[in-house]
């Protein structure tokens, strides 16, 4: 197998394999460092007696997602304040899959889905998001973690009552979560604090990640009224020259505001019978700075 089709293959399994690193770690940064180093691991493999190359770089990919994360996981217990994944395009590669697929892989990659998959160990992570994102054969996970599809089928059990335990109930309908996302746009930027109250559940919770280096709240902040003052109060703050959009990010829309052409603050949420549930703020630097300016 020359070079150049080795790199070719690599190349076609590119966005499943960032998909699960992404998945695995929550972060784009370590997700590209681990398919870095798979494909530095796929280069220097004797490819010749690889049958299935997909099959190959899916495991050696997770297997380093796995190692990382162990790695990770002491640092995110000192870190100050709620930790949220980094915001991502939703991006699904360059063959769209159908509409059913799409809405699993959305969700999958959703903020809510991300936390809960946090409180997971390395191992079932591994499985959950293996399984269900990408519909991986039992048979298939086992090989890739070394253990017998006994034990895969037993952590992807765990794993997944785990997940709808904790997975709040949420709408998915996109066109819902896009009209009331414009409405909170509308009202925080130009209306008054009963208009904002409007969309808000009333044990509605908001999120937020500075990462102790952007003012955010340090612990969840519930109920309509101090979420809904808390929001204002951002809103006020933001720079009045700079640019807001809406865009696509982990599934589902978001407003991303930018300051002198940099993504400052993300804001995303969740809906359920017509109002706000759920909000994140990501205002991280650190995590803000893969988002495209254009």
């Amino acid at each position: 197998m020359t070079v150049d089709v080795a790199t070719e293959i690599f190349e076609e399994h590119r966005p499943v394999l960032t998909g699960v690193a992404y998945r695995m770690l929550g972060r784009v940064a370590d997700a590209e460092d681990v398919v870095q180093e798979a494909w530095l691991r796929w280069s220097a493999a004797a490819r010749e007696d690889v049958r299935e190359p997909r099959a190959f770089l899916v495991r050696i990919t997770t297997r380093l997602a796995i190692d990382r994360l162990r790695h990770l996981q002491s640092r995110r217990e000192t870190y100050p304040g709620a930790w949220l994944p980094e915001p991502v395009v939703t991006d699904f590669g360059p063959t769209p899959p159908d509409t059913a697929e799409r809405a699993v892989l959305a969700d999958s990659v959703s903020l809510a889905v991300l936390v809960v998959l946090e409180s997971l160990s390395p191992l079932e992570r591994a499985v959950f998001v293996l399984r269900e994102a990408f519909g991986f054969p039992y048979a298939e996970i086992a090989a890739a973690l070394d253990r017998t599809e006994a034990a895969v089928r037993q952590l992807a059990g765990r794993a997944r009552r785990h997940v709808e335990e904790r997975k709040p109930r949420y709408d998915v309908d996109p066109a819902e979560r896009r009209d009331l996302t414009e409405r909170f746009l509308a009202a925080a930027s130009g209306g008054g604090i009963e208009q904002l109250l409007a969309l808000l559940a009333p044990d509605v919770r908001l999120v937020s990640d500075g990462g102790g280096k952007a003012k955010a709240a340090l612990r969840t902040i519930e109920t309509a009224d101090k979420v809904g003052r808390f929001l204002f109060t951002v809103a006020a703050g933001l720079d009045p020259d700079g640019e807001i959009r809406v865009m696509e990010l982990n599934g589902g829309p978001a407003v991303v505001f930018f300051t002198g052409g940099k993504a400052d603050t993300v804001f995303q949420i969740e809906v359920s019978q017509g109002v706000i549930q759920c909000a994140y703020i990501i205002c991280n630097p650190d995590k803000l700075s893969g988002l495209p300016v254009e």
